[in-house]
């Protein structure tokens, strides 16, 4: 079992249960689950308050915002200045995660465009950042494993 981890089976069957049914209401969880109405509640909040249950905005489609195309761009930034590149970063609504790496590059940026048009501009808007020294673009052509956790949540309750 991995010391690290910090959700428990329980956790585990009710995360799995809100993946299944996102609207799911706290009784429908806890008479799903057979758990108290009590005990889901505070573990929901639990699990809030932790970060291990995210925001609804992962669950958002681009797409739907007129924003049909993904790129990943990754970045090659002077790290004295890091704190101000990512800053400025969270201040391009196009920009929807970034992630710092290890290795020849720094960054792994995100971002959403309407066109191609659309992500020359985003990319332009990027590389002007100061403390961004080098960005390459690759154009995302199709999502073909979607973010998932089930079968991780499966393996905690698994692991009982």
């Amino acid at each position: 079992m991995n010391s690290a981890r910090v959700l428990d089976a329980t956790d585990a069957r009710i995360l799995l249960a809100l993946a299944a049914d996102p609207r799911a209401t706290v009784v429908a969880l806890a008479e799903c689950l057979k758990l108290s109405r009590n005990t889901v509640q505070a573990r929901v909040a639990k699990l809030e308050q932790s970060g291990a249950l995210s925001s609804f905005e992962r669950r958002i489609a681009p797409k739907a915002l007129g924003y049909p195309l993904t790129a990943f761009v990754t970045a090659q930034v002077n790290q004295r200045q890091l704190a101000e590149v990512s800053q400025a970063l969270s201040g391009i609504a196009e920009v929807v995660e970034v992630f710092g790496l290890s290795g020849e590059t720094d960054l792994l940026v995100r971002v959403v465009a309407a066109d191609a048009e659309d992500l020359y501009r985003i990319a332009g808007q990027i590389l002007a950042i100061p403390g961004i020294e080098r960005t390459t673009t690759a154009l995302a052509m199709r999502e073909l494993v979607p973010h998932r956790f089930t079968g991780l949540l499966r393996r905690v309750t698994d692991d009982r």
